[in-house]
């Protein structure tokens, strides 16, 4: 039984190194996540439980200007709505990771998902730029491998932000946001990413499962 235990823990793949630099998430966003939460999954709760992973990158060229975007809780100019946008990590182009919300409270980073999935954004313009930054995918794929291991969430349910319309996860409950996404992070460039996670993932001995399969949207 001891040897079990041992062989299980050594196949477990190793936390990155994360820096913990926190944006404020106190009482007011707090409620304020609630009441999106409610408005858009029927959930009056800030709380996590994450069940996905979506992959973002920021479309700025700095860590400073993205954290400063999700610090400032102010609405957003795309769809004007509180909380102020966020992720719950940034990974800078040297490869630090940046941690900004605990796992166990939502955070906004896409619609449809904020009620389950965990966002990690990347300090980038392009999918292409960070698959091509070795120390950048290094620590994305490490940390993301860590995270689906963590919380037990398979391949399928790791995704790119334009994915994010065909997750069996995705609930929108305000009609006009139903078929909302965004660019980054394509199919075809998460299907690289998921390879090569899949690989890693497998070299701890994890059973990651299929990556996931497009369904109809209506969109």
């Amino acid at each position: 039984m001891i040897v079990l235990a041992l062989a299980v823990a050594l196949a477990a793949p190793p936390k990155p190194h994360v820096v913990w630099k926190p944006i404020p998430f106190g009482p007011k966003r707090r409620a304020e996540m609630t009441a999106y939460a409610e408005k858009h999954y029927g959930i009056h709760s800030y709380v996590l439980h994450p069940r996905a992973i979506v992959e973002h990158y920021t479309a700025t060229t700095s860590f400073e200007s993205a954290y400063n975007t999700f610090a400032d809780d102010a609405p957003d100019a795309e769809l004007h709505e509180l909380p102020g946008t966020c992720a719950h990590f940034i990974i800078d182009r040297d490869g630090t990771i940046y941690h900004l919300v605990p796992l166990n409270i939502m955070c906004r980073h896409t619609v449809g998902l904020n009620w389950a999935a965990i966002g990690i954004e990347h300090v980038a313009v392009s999918d292409a730029q960070v698959l091509g930054d070795v120390a950048q995918l290094r620590s994305s794929l490490a940390l993301t491998v860590w995270l689906m291991w963590r919380y037990k969430i398979p391949l399928a349910d790791v995704i790119g932000h334009n994915e994010s319309l065909s997750s069996p996860l995705h609930k929108e409950l305000y009609a006009p946001w139903r078929c909302q996404t965004h660019g980054d992070w394509k199919r075809a460039d998460m299907n690289v990413y998921r390879a090569r996670l899949a690989a890693l993932a497998r070299s701890y001995g994890m059973e990651v499962g299929p990556p996931p399969v497009p369904r109809p949207t209506g969109c």
